[in-house]
């Protein structure tokens, strides 16, 4: 397996190599320091099938390096909105987050999030360019700096090639996704803004224009694409696609590459109306208790063997110049899909693509209202009327038979 190979390459560099982070604000002491942290789920190195622990990695570091002892809390959340309910909620507290960049720009505004200090993160250097301060809409304009890049994507199409015919005409179009010959084969997002994204995209939409009538347009097309999906889901598009327990899913491009190293039968697209583009940042809500440690930790996961070990992990596209410039992890993704640095890196411009904007108050509370009655009406609408109707049903014949009896009781005493 092809993440195993890596991953005990990039073993060898990690026993040699010395980071370059710096960390200056921490005094050595003998206690354990918790670092909270809170991502994606299947989104890190994780040591899983013999890969880089870059979370235990930290933690060495911090013993060998640093001279403190640290233990990392990792946790996950399946999408933007359940992520900002725990996070406000003031539950837990976490020390580094790692949002989508329409969260970043409404943690921001909601004083959510602490400027970071980049003179603690000169791994940041390393970033490219395109995703650096002025040049990313959710940091441009700002005085301070509130994140730093983890991956980048755009959202395509997988479809399972032994069961979507390849020359149906709508392979490129968002319209796979409401073919009803894959009735219950095909699978939807399950959160809000990307499963509206869908549809918008398909109709032409801009996604951040907050017309309630545009939504409600999205909103009918979501309503009747219902009717033939086989469910709404996150990271259970996995096994399902993997299985070929269904056929057709909108989702990420590098969990694309993951799943087709287990069913080549698997092929992607990124439809040609338009798609979803995206950046998942490194960030601390304000909040944090372990500021200086949460800035330590990103700037880890932005040096060369760190970032190249996510990288090879989850199949994502890396921010980090050094490892998209790196002949082994060319070859490497290379082994992976004959066409992954193509995916990841060329194709991704040659369709338009837009990233989700932080809607206003009111947008976010119409998105609500119309991803509930999507919700509502796809779980149990169709089902509640018929349910309904065979109970009536039931009542009415019991009805009938009881005033059947009184009478010819009534007859029988006349």
């Amino acid at each position: 397996m092809m993440k195993r190979h890596i991953s005990r390459l990039l073993l060898i560099c990690l026993s040699v190599c010395l980071l370059a982070g710096v960390f200056t604000s921490c005094e050595k002491r003998d206690e354990t320091l918790t670092l909270y942290v809170y991502n994606w789920g299947e989104y890190i190195s994780d040591g899983s099938d013999e890969s880089v622990d870059t979370n235990a990695e930290f933690e060495r570091y911090c013993k060998e390096e640093l001279g403190i002892t640290v233990k990392v809390n990792y946790s996950t959340f399946a999408s933007n909105e359940s992520m900002y309910a725990k996070v406000s909620s003031g539950s837990t507290k976490y020390d580094v987050i790692i949002p989508s960049d329409y969260m970043i720009e409404r943690m921001i505004n909601e004083d959510m999030l602490a400027p970071l200090d980049l003179s603690k993160i000169p791994n940041y250097q390393f970033i490219d360019d395109a995703f650096k301060g002025e040049n990313i809409y959710y940091e441009c304009g700002r005085e301070e700096l509130y994140s730093v890049p983890y991956f980048y994507g755009m959202i395509g199409i997988i479809y399972n090639t032994s069961i979507v015919d390849e020359n149906d005409e709508q392979i490129g179009s968002w319209d796979l996704m409401w073919d009803e010959q894959y009735k219950g084969d095909i699978l939807q997002f399950n959160n809000s803004r990307d499963a509206f994204g869908t549809a918008q995209y398909k109709l032409g939409l801009d996604v951040n224009d907050e017309d309630e009538e545009k939504w409600r347009l999205a909103l009918d097309e979501l309503l009747e694409q219902k009717k033939i999906v086989q469910g709404y889901v996150m990271d259970e598009i996995f096994n399902k696609m993997q299985s070929g327990s269904a056929a057709i899913a909108a989702y990420y491009a590098g969990d694309y590459l993951s799943m087709y190293e287990d069913n080549e039968d698997l092929a992607f697209f990124y439809p040609q109306e338009g798609t979803n583009s995206y950046i998942d940042a490194m960030c601390i809500p304000k909040n944090a208790e372990h500021y200086d440690l949460a800035l330590e930790y990103i700037n880890f996961m932005c040096s060369h063997d760190i970032a190249m070990a996510n990288a090879l992990y989850t199949y994502y596209a890396s921010p980090v110049t050094t490892v998209v410039d790196d002949p082994e992890y060319q070859e490497a993704m290379e082994e992976v899909h004959e066409d992954a640095m193509s995916i990841l890196y060329e194709q991704a411009h040659e369709v338009p693509s837009q990233a989700y904007l932080n809607l206003s108050s009111d947008g976010l509370s119409m998105l609500n209202v119309l991803w509930e009655e999507l919700k509502a009406k796809s779980s149990i609408g169709d089902g509640i009327y018929i349910g309904c109707g065979v109970i009536l049903g039931v009542l009415a014949t019991i009805a009938v038979y009881q005033l059947i009896k009184k009478r010819r009781w009534a007859k029988l005493y006349d």
